[in-house]
């Protein structure tokens, strides 16, 4: 029926226009066009939730223009247990990552300016398996740790991760002492180091680096925790508050100095290190 398949394809050419102009707000189901979303740096236009964004374009809000130099961006990935689940070899998912993202771990690191100020800085992909802490990503940020050591400069690590990378194993593991041994480092030179988790920082992230910055700092609605609600209520038999894992409410409990809006976190990141160079 060739007028049947017509108008299907007609449909879905139709679908796919609308998804190119529109964005669904995931807080509020606001429809929103996708240009003013992007030129709002991913935020929600009408009620300001904060949606994820690349590596690279966070990098470009928060660091002068022109002055960021990546380094060690050739390490990738190890897999010492040759590890292969129901979906396939571990490697072909790495793989995958690698072209969707065009990044080797899922954490991009270097050096750049804050309002003319020199930082180290660290800044976790999402896309890259989601974010997962492997040998690779830990690697990455204690070698990040070790440059803003030798040249004396703060160090800013942005955390998205859904936790441990466990393909690797008690390697992934690893490397949540490792990481926070070398931001532990940076107090032998009273150097600072500013922990920003944006959404989502859970499992071994959450436990390790990110929670433990001279300054812990969220973005708006980030998911922040450990294990996940469900596993936690089943638990301790407990219905926990809806706000459970939030930015909001780890501020209220202690675990965070602050929550800034993703347009203002390049001023606030200059605040506190211009506070630290007096």
């Amino acid at each position: 029926m060739p007028w049947f398949i017509k108008s299907r394809s007609k449909r879905d050419s139709q679908k796919k226009q609308a998804d190119e102009i529109w964005i669904k707000c995931q807080k509020c189901n606001s429809h929103i066009f996708k240009e003013d979303f992007v030129n709002n740096r991913n935020v929600c236009t009408k009620c300001g939730w904060h949606g994820k964004i690349t590596a690279l374009e966070r990098i470009d809000m928060i660091l002068d223009k022109g002055t960021f130099k990546e380094f060690n961006r050739k390490i990738r990935p190890s897999d010492p247990l040759q590890f292969v689940d129901g979906k396939g070899p571990y490697t072909e998912k790495v793989e995958k990552a690698r072209k969707q993202t065009g990044l080797n771990e899922a954490v991009v690191t270097g050096s750049g300016k804050i309002n003319g100020s020199p930082v180290a800085i660290a800044v976790m992909d999402f896309r890259f398996l989601g974010g997962s802490l492997g040998s690779g990503t830990g690697e990455k940020i204690l070698l990040g740790s070790s440059y803003a050591y030798d040249h004396r400069l703060p160090y800013i690590v942005f955390s998205a991760s859904g936790g441990a990378r466990m393909h690797e194993g008690i390697l992934s593991l690893m490397q949540m002492a490792k990481t926070c041994a070398g931001v532990a480092r940076l107090n032998e030179r009273r150097l600072p180091y500013i922990s920003v988790l944006t959404d989502p920082t859970t499992g071994g992230v959450s436990a390790s680096y990110a929670m433990v910055g001279d300054i812990n700092i969220a973005e708006p609605g980030a998911l922040i925790g450990f294990a996940g609600r469900r596993v936690i209520e089943q638990t301790i038999k407990q219905e926990l508050p809806d706000n459970f894992q939030t930015s909001e409410f780890l501020l209220e409990h202690g675990f965070l100095d602050m929550i800034v809006e993703r347009s203002a976190m390049k001023n606030t990141l200059s605040s506190i290190i211009s506070f630290y160079n007096r």
